[in-house]
């Protein structure tokens, strides 16, 4: 008999069990959906079952890239919202055992809510950030997968709230700039554009490859990927960060250094020609 919430004449609670919520045991993607196409698809695909794999989750035979696309689209067409949607995945480890799982056989969950525009959209809110230094980011393998294990971000998540901030800036035990709370950060010095390497940390973020690739494209920008120190975000021009959902958001405001959005307005122009195209 579980207890839930003092109550213990409720039928079994379906978390009792659940890999997910007792161990963090699961991975997820989050895509976006416009006029009934995934962006990104197979970078996202892709990026599921290498995360799998390296957790020792079993992929089912027909979990191919056609059952994954089919899937989420015929979950976000239910929701009456193929236009354009935020759809999210969740796989996790079957039910059985403590940390020792008694299957790697897997489930998975999918949620999908609109959105108001199908395409990016650089707010001209201001956003200024500051360091969270209570807890770091470990430069492993398992740091750079979306997994449901997210305590440091919450607790970071709430960090910013008590202190007014917009967003944080987490560090890894190198005292090393490694990503902010909802994406990865890049930061513009004269015409070198700079994002930490996946090495440090971060998330292995699906735009952030797509605007790498974009941005070496633009004439006099060097792109490079190499460790950022807090010190660096003092002599930045420009500071950003990416995620699939938001596209770009400008941070405005670092202590009281603040940054131009120009280089952020120009790579919206080409991320939106891209996913339109």
């Amino acid at each position: 008999m579980d207890n839930c919430n003092g109550d213990t004449t409720a039928l079994e609670n379906k978390l009792t069990h659940n890999r997910s919520f007792l161990y963090g045991d699961a991975v997820f993607e989050t895509l976006k959906i416009v006029q009934g196409k995934i962006l990104f698809l197979e970078d996202h695909y892709f990026r599921l079952m290498a995360s799998m794999r390296i957790l020792r989750m079993e992929i089912p035979m027909d979990f191919t890239m056609e059952f994954f696309e089919e899937q989420l689209l015929s979950t976000v067409k239910n929701e009456g919202c193929l236009d354009s949607a935020r759809v999210r995945i969740t796989v996790y480890r079957n039910d059985g055992g403590y940390y020792l799982p008694l299957t790697n056989t897997i489930s998975y969950l999918i949620h999908a809510t609109p959105l108001q525009s199908q395409v990016y959209v650089l707010e001209s809110k201001s956003c200024e950030v500051d360091l969270y230094k209570d807890f770091y980011i470990s430069k492993q393998l398992l740091s750079t997968l979306k997994t449901t294990n997210k305590v440091l971000h919450v607790t970071a998540s709430i960090y910013a709230n008590e202190n007014d901030l917009d967003n944080c800036i987490l560090l890894n035990e190198s005292k090393n700039v490694v990503e902010v709370l909802q994406g990865n950060i890049f930061m513009l010095q004269g015409t070198k554009l700079i994002t930490p390497p996946i090495s440090e940390g971060c998330c292995n973020g699906i735009l952030r490859k797509q605007l790498i690739a974009l941005a070496k494209k633009m004439e006099g920008l060097e792109v490079v990927e190499e460790i950022i120190s807090p010190f660096d975000l003092q002599k930045a021009d420009e500071l950003f960060y990416t995620n699939v959902i938001k596209g770009i958001q400008s941070i405005t405001k670092y202590r009281k250094k603040e940054f131009k959005t120009d280089l952020a307005s120009s790579l919206v122009e080409k991320l939106n020609e891209l996913i339109l195209n």
